[in-house]
């Protein structure tokens, strides 16, 4: 599965702290998404980050190199629509994705492991209140004044002493 010789070493292998997966795995990702419908770019990423509750959000620069790559591979196929590219799996690409149904099963596992799903609900909520701050900050950072940037400083930092307490 890894190609290269460096993807031996242990790790290589873990998946990063801010993602599910490991190294390579992205490839099954979307061919996983493609299998239910054909999507283009913007709607894989927003379906993937609806599929993993927000805790991991592919970027444009994970999806489209990923997407000419499966291309390439001629595990899927595209074609413009309304201005869009959208993306179809193959039948080569559905026989890829049955032949590596470990993996698949494997990634599920780790992504149990990696968002606490007895709790996805709450984390849901609390990453989407999160979200609504990080918009508020954007917003009115611009604008503010030395004294109003000092105070949201004070508020963050408060905020955080207070969710990192044991």
């Amino acid at each position: 599965m890894f190609n290269s010789p460096h993807h031996k070493h242990p790790d290589f292998m873990r998946p990063r702290p801010g993602r599910p997966f490991q190294r390579g795995d992205f490839k099954y990702i979307i061919l996983h998404f493609l299998k239910d419908k054909p999507s283009y770019g913007y709607e894989i990423m927003r379906g993937l980050q609806e599929r993993f509750h927000s805790f991991y959000v592919p970027s444009p620069g994970s999806i489209y190199p990923t997407l000419q790559m499966l291309e390439e591979m001629g595990y899927i196929t595209s074609v413009e629509e309304e201005g869009k590219k959208v993306y179809t799996i193959t039948g080569p690409g559905q026989e890829f994705l049955d032949e590596h149904k470990e993996c698949i099963k494997r990634m599920r596992n780790q992504m149990k492991d990696w968002c606490n799903p007895d709790n996805v609900d709450d984390i849901s909520k609390t990453m989407g209140e999160f979200e609504k701050l990080a918009g508020l900050l954007r917003d009115n950072v611009r604008k503010a004044d030395a004294a109003e940037l000092n105070r949201i400083r004070q508020v963050l930092s408060s905020a955080y002493e207070e969710i990192s307490k044991e």
